[in-house]
């Protein structure tokens, strides 16, 4: 079970926007990428949720953004739940760039669980729920 998971990527020129530098909508994309990168290691892949006509829906984002990232560069998103309640998770991830250790984004982002089928809230499952550590804020990366 991976409790911080960190999530590797490499910035493409595609990513930079009139500035040059990389685009703030580009870091939300990260975000969630990470997360699905976490859930799947945990062993629930966006294919499990699907099938099982469960899962995650986004309720809210915050992004703080520190220092930029450029083209060529290499980031890690680091992310891990923070809170598991009833029917919500808050999920809090770090952007550094570990050649200077410089980091770059804050940012959390309030998850929902539901039936597929019809968008309402559901408990998280057992199954689900035990996949996945809660980080208390003492043992959260700085």
């Amino acid at each position: 079970m991976h409790r911080i998971y960190e999530y590797c990527h490499l910035v493409t020129p595609e990513e930079i926007d009139g500035l040059g530098h990389v685009n703030n909508v580009v870091y939300l994309k990260w975000l969630q990428d990470a997360a699905v990168a976490h859930s799947t290691a945990n062993g629930w892949s966006g294919r499990r949720y699907r099938e099982m006509k469960i899962g995650w829906v986004a309720r809210s984002h915050y992004i703080e953004y520190l220092q930029p990232a450029f083209v060529d560069q290499e980031i890690v998103v680091q992310t891990w739940i923070s809170t598991l309640q009833k029917v919500k998770s808050l999920r809090k991830y770090r952007i550094v760039r570990p050649t200077d250790s410089e980091l770059l984004v804050r940012a959390e982002t309030n998850w929902a669980f539901v039936n597929y089928e019809n968008l309402t809230p559901r408990r998280i499952p057992e199954e689900v729920a035990s996949c996945f550590s809660i980080v208390p804020e003492q043992e959260e990366p700085v």
